[in-house]
Formats: structure tokens, C-alpha cells, sequence
């Protein structure tokens, strides 16, 4: 996975960021990720799609990820450059999506409290620390077990699973 998984400028949004507005139910049809990375949050941030780029960083309130159970969220999130995301709290299936195609996700209610719009973060998921450049400020977040640390870096759990497996 490498120590630092993401060095970004930050994305924020708001509690209750469901499944329908991370990719619309429009968009189901296809399993093209680059299709479903251009229309990825676009009934919630019309300008996501154009500002998001490789090694982007969500932060959002509660209970993100809500709605639907569809492993479309993670893969247009992941196909559009977002390699992670910071919120108070996941719906429980869309935290086990993202889980398994390898998309990293932490809680963390204080950084998501003080994050802005544009606030600079980095991650290390290893030593279990999320930092704010802008605001210099360090929080301490949980780390994963090994196996877990395994499926992100190899890119998911199929992906995984192709080379073989967990060590």
C-alpha cells in the first residue's frame, strides 16, 4: 500500500451522501468504469467529474454511502481518481464495498469536523494517522489488520484473489 496513500486536496460534503447521488440509478447499465467515473456524483457536485483527479480525497459526514447495496459507488469513486475517503460514519454495505474493490475508507469525526473544501490531507493507513496540511493539525485513526492493508493495495478483493491471495 506504501506509507502515505493519499496527499490531496479535499472534496466535502454533508451527511447522508447515498449511493443514488454517488452514481445515479441512470447509470446502472453499464459496468465501464471510465463511463461511470464521468457521471460520479454528478447529481450532488455537477463540477466533481471535471475538479476530481488520481489520488483525490472525499470527507463527508454521517452515514456515507447510504441507500442502495451497489459496488457501482465504489468503482465510479475509484475510476474517478478518489483513493479515499474520510467520513464520521458508512452505511454498513457501501463500508464492505469499498472494502472489497480495494477503495480506503476511514472514520474520523474530528478531521471531518475541521476539514474544508480544498484543505490539504494525507493518510497512512500503516501507522494509522490522517493529517491536515492546512491546518496542521494530526488525528489518530484505526489501523487496518494486515489482510485488510492486503485487498487495498492489490486493488480489491478479486484483484487479490487473482494473485493468488492473502499471504
Amino acid at each position: 500500500m506504501g506509507k502515505t496513500i493519499a496527499r490531496a486536496r479535499v472534496f466535502k460534503y454533508g451527511d447522508n451522501v447515498d449511493t443514488d447521488v454517488i452514481i445515479p440509478a441512470r447509470y446502472l447499465n453499464t459496468t465501464d468504469k471510465n463511463e461511470l467515473a464521468r457521471h460520479c456524483m454528478e447529481d450532488l457536485d455537477a463540477s466533481f467529474a471535471s475538479r476530481v483527479h488520481p489520488g483525490s480525497i472525499i470527507v463527508a459526514g454521517r452515514n456515507f454511502g447510504c441507500g442502495s447495496s451497489r459496488e457501482h459507488a465504489p468503482i465510479a469513486l475509484q475510476a474517478s481518481g478518489v483513493v479515499l475517503i474520510v467520513a464520521e460514519s458508512f452505511a454498513r454495505i457501501f463500508y464492505r464495498n469499498a472494502l472489497n474493490t480495494g477503495l480506503a475508507i476511514i472514520e474520523c469525526a474530528p478531521a471531518v469536523h475541521e476539514a474544508q473544501d480544498d484543505d490539504e490531507l494525507s493518510a497512512d493507513l500503516t501507522a494509522g494517522v490522517l493529517v491536515n496540511h492546512t491546518k496542521g493539525t494530526r488525528h489518530a485513526v484505526m489501523v487496518y489488520p494486515p489482510f485488510i492493508q492486503q485487498i487495498i493495495k492489490a486493488g480489491g478483493l478479486v484483484a487479490l484473489a487473482k494473485t493468488g491471495g492473502l499471504d
